[in-house]
């Protein structure tokens, strides 16, 4: 009897260790687990390119100053239409040209005029290309002093009327982007993990990154620069 007893109260005891046993195992897999996966290197990964503009959009300015606006109406309405011509004979088309109502200025009505002026409006005309033709638009714009023969000094050199150039076709090189900034990052992520005697593991995040479009400089407005930087999260595992 004594030995049945003996036997029956040392199962009990012999299950606990068993599972003593088993549950150190199972944490210190879990401790393994979890240190392989807080090990994890960030890197970043760049793709840059060059493109020339595909649209752009030239303010075509001119001023008219004088006394009888029916005057200086007719004189608007007669340098549009020279202009509209102009432009057309270059190889534009009139749907890319487009005519602004015209601004006035009331020099007698301005608050600020420290002196009386000699003539009393100021008008702005202001005709806007808008083409993808863009270096028919820039060989125009080198050639626009021909309208002085014309009798028509356009305006330059003010801000709110400089001529802009833009990039629509980033969806067309988006995919390619992202795969050569993805690639970048993944060579610069194998290297350490070689340097740091690890190999490297999987994708544990990841962040495609803003686009961003840019002049090449402020010489060549028409020629664009487009980069992204992606942001990608390795594991390492030994």
């Amino acid at each position: 009897m004594g030995s049945i007893h003996s036997n029956r109260s040392l199962f009990p005891g012999l299950f606990i260790m068993i599972g003593l046993i088993f549950l150190g195992i199972f944490i210190k897999s879990a401790v393994v687990s979890l240190k392989s996966y807080d090990r994890v290197v960030t890197v970043k990964g760049l793709a840059e390119v060059e493109v020339p503009a595909n649209k752009v959009i030239w303010p075509v300015v001119y001023k008219e100053i004088g006394n009888d606006l029916s005057v200086l109406y007719n004189a608007i309405n007669q340098k549009n239409k020279i202009i509209i011509d102009y432009l057309k004979s270059k190889g534009l088309d009139e749907s890319e040209i487009s005519v602004a109502a015209p601004q006035i200025i009331d020099m007698n009505a301005e608050r600020y005029q420290s002196q009386p002026s000699s003539y009393r409006y100021n008008i702005t005309s202001i005709l806007t290309v808008t083409s993808d033709k863009v270096p028919l638009v820039m060989n125009i714009i080198s050639t626009q002093s021909e309208l002085l023969n014309k009798g028509i000094a356009l305006t330059a050199g003010e801000y709110q009327y400089m001529t802009q150039y833009f990039y629509t076709g980033l969806n067309d090189i988006k995919p390619q982007m992202i795969e050569e900034a993805t690639s970048n990052a993944r060579a610069s992520a194998e290297k350490f993990a070689r340097d740091s005697g690890s190999k490297l593991g999987k994708i544990k995040r990841a962040n495609q990154g803003q686009f961003t479009i840019s002049d090449r400089d402020a010489n060549t407005p028409h020629i664009k620069t487009i980069r992204v930087v992606s942001t990608i999260d390795y594991m390492l595992k030994d």
